[in-house]
């Protein structure tokens, strides 16, 4: 009886213990971790920026011209030259004159001292522009010819060759104040005059009155 008795006492108690270790248990609720989700980073795209930069020029998909054109200009300026008596040559520029049978090219300006526009000078300054001339038999020749005569200072305005006389007429562009004649090198235009030499002129006339005289 008495081991019923402590055997009843000790289920009861062991039943009392699990039924408090259980209420313990979740009377405890576990910590729970809360852990932050960052949202998703969203990486912007590139967009790409088309160049506005026009600085390029275009390839250019012209023809050169064709030879047919070149002699028909070259015509033209010596057909222009026999009618005005003047040649136009641009600084490093070389034409063939048929009527003359010469080459001239404008090697380049060797001087300009001429007064500048808007600028009240003492002397008006000369311009000297040195060219090469050959003959269809002769050697080249180099010339200077300048806009005015004056011997004392070692100036032509004229130079002979091959029976003919060649004047420097006109000088293009003038000189400023703010462009001298360093600036304007590679850029000059010049105009020249070709005429029978005075010396060839003279010399039919001598020979001229030679045989007139012979005859009479």
């Amino acid at each position: 009886m008495i081991h019923r008795v402590m055997l009843s006492t000790f289920g009861f108690l062991a039943l009392v213990t699990c039924k408090n270790q259980a209420i313990s248990q979740n009377s405890n609720p576990s910590e729970k971790t809360e852990v932050a989700t960052k949202p998703p980073v969203s990486t912007p795209k590139s967009t790409p920026v088309k160049s506005t930069n026009n600085s390029e020029p275009e390839m250019s998909t012209g023809m050169p011209p064709d030879k047919a054109a070149i002699k028909q200009a070259e015509a033209e300026s010596n057909q222009q030259a026999s009618q005005t008596g003047m040649v136009y040559l641009k600084e490093g520029e070389k034409k063939f004159l048929k009527e003359y049978e010469m080459n001239i090219t404008f090697k380049k300006m060797a001087e300009d001292s001429r007064c500048p526009e808007g600028v009240n000078c003492i002397w008006a300054g000369v311009a000297t522009a040195e060219i090469e001339v050959m003959g269809l038999a002769t050697r080249p020749n180099i010339l200077k010819i300048s806009t005015m005569q004056d011997g004392n200072r070692g100036y032509a305005k004229s130079q002979d060759f091959n029976g003919y006389q060649i004047s420097l007429e006109q000088v293009t562009p003038n000189t400023t104040s703010d462009r001298g004649f360093k600036a304007l090198q590679g850029t000059y235009k010049i105009g020249i005059k070709i005429k029978i030499s005075v010396y060839i002129v003279h010399f039919l006339k001598n020979r001229l009155r030679q045989n007139i005289a012979k005859i009479l």
